[in-house]
């Protein structure tokens, strides 16, 4: 096994949740010498320091400042949630007087039929009352906890003829007996470390314990959950602590919220990039006017995985733009903007892609197929700046186990690692230099 994708697979399991996956990520920039800043608190920030900011735990932004100075902010940005169902506030219910199952409704838009029949669990975070205080604490029951059953084929003969799934009836989990009401809100507690009756508030979800797997004729492809789009909030965390910075801020964003638009307090639709760069460069000096400028001469890449041509409906992509696991990084084009590229961010990420030795594959819809978005043209209604979309090429996105090829994560931490380490200097309007 590829030592990246082994890493990868070992951070996949640690972050059953946003909130997992953003402290997994904090875990990484404290081990390299990152300080912690509030964004209650005025930012002290200096030449040379190394920062990081959260907001609702489930988002994360670090930052790099060069000892001369800055001239602009060089952003890969990517988001640390996927689909999964969230348990609602009082989820146990008993049925039939014998099963005790639980009450959750779909987060984002997932592959509803691949929740069936696998072990899942339950995390989260859970806000605790201590003393006079309320803290929040992340919660994971850690163990095969709950199931969701398929009906058998004999109550079910059209579950092969595109039988539609109902959320309400067909996705809840089995969680126990009837003797076992209660046992949600005892497993909680103790997960998090606390008692029952000081738990006053939780956003718990389930999520897919199968452990990831490295397979094919030549180890080529792995699998696990939650690949979109932590495969790229983990390239990105990588290339960013390996870069070392010149002349430009690195900046490393990890939104929450963006398979559900984004429209949150955490989402790239809030203020929040906006708000800890303005103050990092507020604190450094800069005027508004100067801030502006470096804004404006400002670079961003937004992390995304992609679809990979899937083997068994090849007609479903476009016959000339269309991708495959393990061809590189994977730049995505929109004529309506769903995607943020466009020739000048194409051309700019292209070239530093071409010095390091990457591959570049290009992707675009079929004309007669309406594809997804991500958060890059979002980030950019609040922070404008040049934006190049991209991702690695993976099957089966939105599934509770995906896929995507062993090659592709070295690829993107080479790709992003030369992004943060380049020069990319705005001349004028529509010129730029490459250094």
């Amino acid at each position: 096994m590829k030592k990246s994708v082994q890493n990868f697979i070992r951070f996949i399991s640690a972050s059953p949740s946003a909130f997992h996956a953003v402290q997994s990520l904090c875990d990484m920039l404290d081990a390299k010498g990152f300080a912690r800043l509030d964004e209650h608190k005025p930012f002290a920030v200096v030449p040379g320091g190394k920062y990081y900011v959260t907001r609702n735990r489930s988002s994360v932004i670090a930052f790099a400042i060069p000892e001369g100075g800055l001239s602009h902010f060089q952003i890969a940005a990517s988001h640390s949630d996927s689909p999964t169902f969230k348990l609602k506030p009082f989820s146990e219910e008993v049925v039939c007087s014998k099963y005790l199952r639980l009450n959750v409704e779909r987060y984002g838009g997932m592959i509803m039929s691949t929740w069936f029949d696998r072990p899942l669990s339950i995390a989260g975070r859970a806000v605790v009352r201590e003393g006079g205080r309320l803290v929040t604490r992340l919660v994971d029951l850690g163990r095969d906890a709950v199931l969701i059953p398929n009906m058998p084929i004999h109550f079910n003969r059209e579950v092969n003829d595109g039988y539609k799934y109902n959320a309400q009836v067909d996705l809840l989990p089995l969680f126990g007996g009837a003797d076992a009401k209660g046992a949600l809100a005892a497993q909680v507690a103790e997960a998090c470390g606390a008692q029952a009756q000081d738990i006053v508030g939780y956003d718990l979800f389930l999520y897919n314990r199968m452990p990831g797997s490295v397979w094919g004729a030549q180890n080529e492809f792995f699998s696990c959950p939650r690949i979109d789009d932590l495969e790229c909030a983990y390239a990105s965390a990588e290339a960013f602590l390996a870069a070392v910075p010149q002349g430009h801020v690195n900046v490393l964003a990890v939104f929450d919220n963006e398979e559900v638009g984004s429209g949150t307090k955490q989402g790239a639709d809030s203020s929040f990039l906006a708000d800890v760069l303005s103050r990092a460069c507020a604190a450094l000096g800069m005027d508004e006017s100067a801030q502006r400028a470096a804004f404006s001469a400002s670079f961003m890449v937004s992390a995304d995985n992609a679809h990979a041509v899937h083997p068994n409906h090849p007609e479903k992509y476009d016959a000339d733009n269309r991708t495959f696991m393990n061809g590189g990084v994977v730049i995505k084009h929109n004529a309506n903007q769903k995607y943020t590229t466009d020739a000048v961010s194409c051309a700019i990420f292209s070239q530093i892609c071409s010095a390091a030795g990457v591959p570049v594959q290009q992707f675009s819809n079929r004309s007669d197929v309406l594809g997804g978005s991500t958060l890059g043209n979002i980030a950019n209604a609040h922070l404008s700046m040049n934006t190049v979309d991209i991702g690695l090429a993976q099957l089966a996105m939105h599934s509770a186990y995906e896929t995507a090829g062993c090659e592709d994560l070295d690829h993107m931490i080479r790709a992003l690692t030369a992004f943060y380490n380049a020069q990319i200097e705005t001349c004028a309007d529509g010129e730029y230099l490459l250094g």
